[in-house]
Order: C-alpha cells, then structure tokens, then sequence
C-alpha cells in the first residue's frame, strides 16, 4: 500500500511540473523592453523620444523595473518578443490585422499617417505661360474665329451689293473684310475704314455688339485669371495624384513603400529621410513620402529649408506597443495611456516633438 501511495504521489508530481506554462513576467521581474523605430519616436539617448517617454511615465507609475534591448528595426524585436524574449516592445509600432495574429497591442498612442514634402520653388517665365498653350485655351480661340468667320460671311451677305467697296464679291476678300469689321467692333476700336449702310447690316452689326461685350469681357477675364492663378502657383505637391509620372523618394521597406507601389509611382528606396531629402534637394526626385510625424519632425529642426508638407494622409495607422498574447501587462498599459491622454501628458510629449499643422 505504502509503495502505491509513493507511486501516485510521484506521478501526481511529475505531471503538475510538467503542465506548468511559462508566466510571463509580472511587475516584480525587471522586463525586458525591446525599442526600436526612428525619431522622434525613438533616440539612441535614454528615455528620449515620444515612444519612450510615454513608456518611462507609465513604468515609473506602475513601479515596473525594466532594462531596455535595443533592435535596428521593429520586425527584429516583434520576432524576439514572439520567442518570448521580451515583454514589451516600444517605439512607432504599426498596429496591423497581421501582426494581431501573433501579438498583443495597446491602445494607439499616435495615429499616423503617410504624406508628401515637396521642394518650394518660383516659377520659370514658360511654367507662367504655358497655361496660354493649354488645350482648352487653343479650343476656346479657335471657337472664337469660326464665330467670327460666320457673322463675317453675314456681314458680307447683307453688304455686298449695296457696298461692294467695302465688301467685294469675291467671297475671300468679302468674308475678310467682314471678319475685320466683327473685331474692330468688338474691340470697340471704330477706325471707320469699315461701316454697315444696309438695314440688316446695321441690325446685325449691333446685335454683334452686345453679344461681342459679353463674349469679349468673358475671354479677357479668363485670360487674366489663368495667369494670374498661374503667377501664384508653386512647384508643391498637394496629392498623390499629382506623382503618376514621377520618380519619389521613400524609406526601402517601409509601409510608404507598399502605399506606393500600389499607386503605381515609381519609388525610389533610400536608407532614411535624410538621404531622401538630399534625393529632393539635388532634384533626382520630385517628393518624399514617408510617415507624416517623422516629416514634421524634420521640417521642425530645418525650419529654414524651402519644404512644403502636404495637408493629404494616406494609409492612416496606429502607434502602439507590443506584448506576447498571454502578457499581463497589457490592461494596466491600456489604463494608463487612457490617464495620460485624459490628462493631455500625451498630447504635451508629442507637440515637443513634433510641429503641429498650421
């Protein structure tokens, strides 16, 4: 009997060792802290950074001791923090259906998005003018002298037996001669050269008048207002559709790469933003996309550069942090993000960082 208690007290023991799951690490453990991302989210100085000072205030109100793992780049620490590796994963972390497949995510603490900088330039003398070439303009003038050939011709018709010195009957001189007559009138030039002595003539020379005034202002108007629009007008890009034929510059495997591609622009892969400034500034690229923070922080520590970030997003995502599917930390993330939000913490850090749209 005493040999079966053993027995049973030894397997009852072996499958409780054996049926035990790895806890992840609670508040009394050091985690481990994988970072990764660029700036401004993440520094290489410490607790500097969006990311990183949102995490710090968190783990000093949770009493959490944590050291930090640095990666070169986020899916480096995500697959580590898959392994079990890490507890958490801190930086400019994409929340994507994919990765939820695998990992935990807070709640965003930045909602990001993609956008373009353009250089800011003055418009060359051709750049001014070539709306004039444009073909709704060169449409619109020849519009205009089929109208005038026509109320030449009747011009010409009403005329040409009472007045054939002013209207020949060759159809050629008599119909030029009434298209000159049209323009001179409506010009309200009156040389005299040119005058209607016929009852119709009269009737239809005045009826071009009035229609002339209106036809005249319009024209005139338009024109001016091209080139005024024209004068105004920089070299900026406002939206992506504006790119289609264009060579842009973006981070090599990064989100605004994928955006990209799908668009159908041809992307230009640089190692980071600014060789992809260089890239605009040398004029080998027409814009840079990227993430739109990351632009804001560039154009905020070189204010003095002629760059224009456009006020289109695209691809919307949030920022959040990573934890393991079985972490326990997650809730108490979630609460203090709310607290820190709440409180406008978040908002403080991130106008530090980053430029606010005007």
């Amino acid at each position: 009997m005493k040999l079966k208690i053993s027995i049973l007290i030894a397997l009852f023991l072996f499958v409780g060792s054996n049926g035990q799951t790895k806890e992840p690490n609670t508040t009394k453990d050091t985690l481990k802290v994988g970072i990764a991302g660029s700036e401004p989210f993440v520094f290489n100085e410490k607790d500097k950074g969006i990311a990183l000072e949102i995490w710090k205030i968190i783990a000093d109100r949770e009493s959490w001791d944590f050291e930090y793992v640095p990666f070169e780049n986020v899916d480096n620490a995500l697959l580590k923090l898959k392994k079990g590796d890490l507890d958490v994963v801190v930086g400019p972390i994409s929340i994507t259906s994919k990765r939820l497949e695998n990992i935990r995510f807070s709640q965003p603490f930045y909602n990001s998005s993609i956008s373009i900088i353009s250089r800011i330039e003055s418009q060359s003398l051709w750049q001014k003018i070539k709306p004039l070439f444009s073909l709704n303009l060169l449409m619109a003038i020849l519009i205009f002298l089929i109208i005038l050939a026509i109320v030449g011709t009747f011009l010409w018709l009403a005329e040409r037996k009472e007045s054939p010195e002013q209207f020949p009957k060759d159809p050629l001189k008599g119909i030029g001669n009434g298209m000159w007559l049209a323009i001179v009138t409506m010009t309200t030039t009156g040389y005299g050269d040119k005058a209607p002595i016929t009852l119709s003539g009269r009737i239809l020379t005045g009826a071009w008048m009035i229609i002339s005034i209106v036809f005249a202002t319009s024209m005139v108007a338009g024109i001016a207002s091209t080139l005024t629009l024209s004068s105004l007008e920089s070299t900026t890009i406002s939206t992506i559709e504006e790119l289609s034929d264009s060579k842009v510059a973006t981070i090599s495997g990064s989100p605004s790469e994928t955006f990209l591609n799908k668009s159908n622009i041809k992307a230009v892969g640089v190692n980071n933003i600014n060789e992809a400034i260089a890239k605009l500034k040398s004029k080998d690229v027409e814009a840079v996309v990227y993430d739109r923070p990351q632009l804001l922080y560039y154009l905020k520590n070189n204010n003095n550069e002629d760059l224009y970030i456009s006020k289109a997003e695209y691809y919307k995502q949030g920022y959040g942090f990573a934890f393991p599917l079985n972490s326990q930390l997650t809730y108490d993330v979630n609460r203090a993000l709310l607290e820190l939000a709440e409180n406008q913490e978040t908002e403080r850090i991130i106008y530090y960082y980053i430029q606010k749209d005007e």
